[in-house]
């Protein structure tokens, strides 16, 4: 029931990555919110986009192999990015606009779903 969920985070992370690393200016200034965060750094982004692909095979690799570990591993970035984006939301004062709906959308859900998903891998699942 889960591995779906996992493969479905990892395509989008694997996805975001691949725009960061070879389109990083049109991500930089198509995203909302980020550059309200400081200048185009390419080296940020790129290192981000590494973060992100990491993040994309070890979540597809647990859900192939069925291995819990691994999709935990992948899904631990995304759950730790997630929290700094809380603690952005509240600095912000906790505004209900495009970038509070772009961070829930795009940050949030993926985040705690695959987190969700990758520890209630079962047993049975596991083993399969």
């Amino acid at each position: 029931m889960w591995r779906p969920i996992l493969f479905l985070v990892a395509a989008a992370h694997f996805a975001n990555g691949l725009t960061m690393w070879f389109a990083p200016h049109f991500w930089y200034e198509t995203v909302p919110g980020v550059a309200m965060m400081g200048p185009f750094n390419l080296h940020f982004v790129r290192d981000i986009a590494l973060a992100f692909g990491m993040s994309a095979g070890a979540l597809a690799y647990g859900a192939l192999a069925h291995d819990r570990t691994a999709a935990v591993c992948g899904a631990a970035w995304p759950a730790l990015h997630a929290l700094f984006h809380i603690g952005i939301w509240f600095a912000r004062g906790l505004p209900f606009d495009q970038i509070a709906f772009v961070n829930l959308a795009g940050i949030q859900l993926p985040a705690w779903l695959a987190l969700t998903a990758a520890l209630s891998f079962t047993r049975k699942e596991i083993r399969a």
